[in-house]
Formats: structure tokens, C-alpha cells, sequence
């Protein structure tokens, strides 16, 4: 059997709950996982609670090859993400040298004070590992499994580049689509027949809408090439004789 490697997402912030802020940056994480075939199963939104991060995570870094955070490791009060896996890891979160150094070469650069909250951007689990942001200086870190970023797009998606090519990617999953002139009130019982007849593929139906009429696209994954056709042939034969029968 190929390698399965897997991965959850926790996105910390109570803007995000609140529906101040829209996330971004779950679906780039999923297409950027999907691409190097890692299975990202699971995506928790937590506040900006200390005993609610440290909890989800624990959770599923037992559980999932590699965990991904956005959210919470900024210079305000309610930043508290360090703080939290620094908790979770049962090491202290202090100052890296190494972050404290380059965030205060940066503000003396750009002629700003490095005042204390922006400090703590360069606070960190001990033993943390560096992501490298290209963007705005202050790093994220890796800790264990778990790969710390920022909330803010843009950071994410460059601190993101920096470490996919860190990552095992596993076998990817193939898929094929079928169009469905017919609604999931009529297929769903054909359909659960021939997925219990593949159980190595996985068979998703999604409701369409468009020009006054629904149809279904029905989406056969597998990561074995035979399974996936041999499951497809059915699922097209299926829908060929719902169409002849009329």
C-alpha cells in the first residue's frame, strides 16, 4: 500500500470566529497538500483562548503526521499562540536570539523602535525551529510536528513555500469526473451500491445548478489507477442507464 501522510489545520483567532476576518488561507492549504499528496483531514477554528489552543493541538498532532496553525503570532496582547504551544510542548516560550536579533536590525533599518510589543514576535517555544518569512521579518516556528504561521495571506503563503519542501509528501490521489444529469434523490442508492463495491475509492456527488436545471458531478478518488477506472466504468454505466431508461 502507499504511504498515507496526513495533516490537520488549526486557524487561532476570535476574528475569525466573530466574522471579522474571512478566512484565506484554508483553501491555499488544502490545494498546496492536495499537490504534494498529503491528506489534509481536518481543519479546527479555535479562539484566542490559551486552554482551547493547547487542547485542539495535542489533539491532533497525536493524530496527524504534520499540523499547520495561521493565527495569533503578532506583537499584541491577544497573540498568544507562542505562548500556548510553548504550554502544549511542556517547554518555556522565551526569546530566540536569533528572531530578536534580525526583528531589531529591521525596525533600525526602517528607522522605528523596537518597542516591547514588538519584542514579542520574537518569543518562541524553546527548541523551535525557524520558518523564514520573506515578507515582514518576524519568523514563524516548527516545534515537533507542528508548523507555526501567520495569520496575514500573504505571510502564510510565503512562510508556506518555505516549508513545503520540508515535507514527506505521500502518494496523491487520483480522481475522475462523471457528469450526472440526474439529482442525488435518483442515484443514491445506485451509487452507494457501486461504493461498497470499491471500497479503495472514495465517490463524492455535488449538486449543480445552472440555466434553470440541476444536475449531479459525481468525483471517483482513488490512489490506484485500476481502481479508480474500474469504479468510473460503473458510475458512468450507471448514469448511461438511468439515461435509457428515460
Amino acid at each position: 500500500m502507499p504511504e498515507i501522510v496526513t495533516a490537520a489545520m488549526l486557524v487561532i483567532g476570535d476574528e475569525i470566529l466573530s466574522g471579522r476576518t474571512k478566512d484565506r488561507n484554508i483553501g491555499h492549504l488544502a490545494e498546496i497538500m492536495t499537490a504534494i499528496g498529503i491528506d489534509l483531514k481536518e481543519v479546527r477554528i479555535v479562539p484566542d483562548e490559551e486552554d482551547e489552543i493547547v487542547a485542539a493541538v495535542n489533539a491532533v498532532r497525536a493524530r496527524y503526521t504534520y499540523v499547520f496553525t495561521t493565527g495569533g503570532i503578532g506583537p499584541t496582547h491577544d497573540d498568544i499562540t507562542a505562548d500556548s504551544m510553548a504550554r502544549a510542548f511542556g517547554v518555556p516560550c522565551e526569546y530566540d536570539a536569533r528572531a530578536y536579533a534580525m526583528l531589531e536590525e529591521s525596525y533600525a533599518r526602517r528607522g522605528l523602535e523596537f518597542t516591547e510589543a514588538r519584542r514579542r514576535m520574537a518569543r518562541m517555544p524553546r527548541g523551535a525551529v525557524h520558518i523564514d518569512n520573506p515578507v515582514s521579518t518576524a519568523p514563524g516556528f516548527r516545534i515537533g510536528n507542528v508548523h507555526v504561521m501567520a495569520g496575514v495571506p500573504a505571510i502564510f503563503q510565503a512562510m508556506l513555500d518555505n516549508v513545503v519542501p520540508t515535507l514527506q509528501g505521500g502518494a496523491r490521489m487520483l480522481s475522475a469526473t462523471v457528469q450526472c444529469p440526474f439529482g442525488e434523490g435518483i442515484i443514491g442508492g445506485p451509487l452507494a451500491e457501486i461504493q461498497k463495491r470499491h471500497p479503495d475509492t472514495i465517490i463524492g456527488s455535488y449538486p449543480k445548478y445552472g440555466d434553470g436545471k440541476f444536475w449531479t458531478e459525481l468525483v471517483v478518488r482513488s490512489r490506484s489507477e485500476e481502481a479508480l477506472e474500474a469504479a468510473r466504468v460503473e458510475v458512468q454505466s450507471m448514469v448511461d442507464g438511468l439515461a435509457a431508461a428515460g
